[in-house]
């Protein structure tokens, strides 16, 4: 992907989509298939409140953004899907309660498809500690009947 292109994943991604805005979700890197992004943690992300851990739905959210940017990134700049792209499985694994001053999300392209792709992410806590692993399967469209985006 282009400056320009990553540019507007990443306006798209951290701005504009309001739970990762909630979130606090940014793109550190992408490119040919692989995706890392960093959040911090504050209190409004908590799901155990008496542990002080994250709660399973922001890492299961934070996944699937750092699957499907990892699927767009996948793609040489002229073939890229003009449609859209939608989850259409999405598995995690918790493997230890969450808890860190900031979160890492990794991302990777496992197998690339001309319809569907799937995903493997892990996420990491600021011990580098593997707090949960997932695994996802997006589908990608050439036509969309609503509004377009383009990235």
């Amino acid at each position: 992907m282009n400056s320009e292109r990553i540019e507007r994943l990443r306006e798209i991604i951290e701005e504009k989509i309001p739970l990762n805005r909630m979130i606090g979700l940014k793109m550190e890197s992408v490119a040919d298939g692989k995706a890392r992004f960093r959040f911090d943690f504050k209190p409004e992300l908590v799901g155990n409140f008496i542990m002080g851990i994250l709660h399973g739905g922001v890492i299961s959210a934070t996944m699937d953004v750092v699957g499907t940017v990892a699927v767009l990134s996948s793609f040489p700049e002229m073939a890229m899907p003009m449609g859209g792209i939608g989850t259409v499985d999405l598995r995690v694994d918790y493997l230890r309660p969450s808890k860190g001053e900031f979160f890492i999300c990794t991302g990777q392209v496992m197998r690339p498809g001309r319809i569907l792709s799937s995903t493997r992410m892990e996420l990491y806590n600021d011990q580098e500690k593997l707090c949960a692993i997932g695994t996802a399967i997006y589908r990608l469209s050439r036509e969309e009947k609503s509004e377009k985006i383009s990235v």
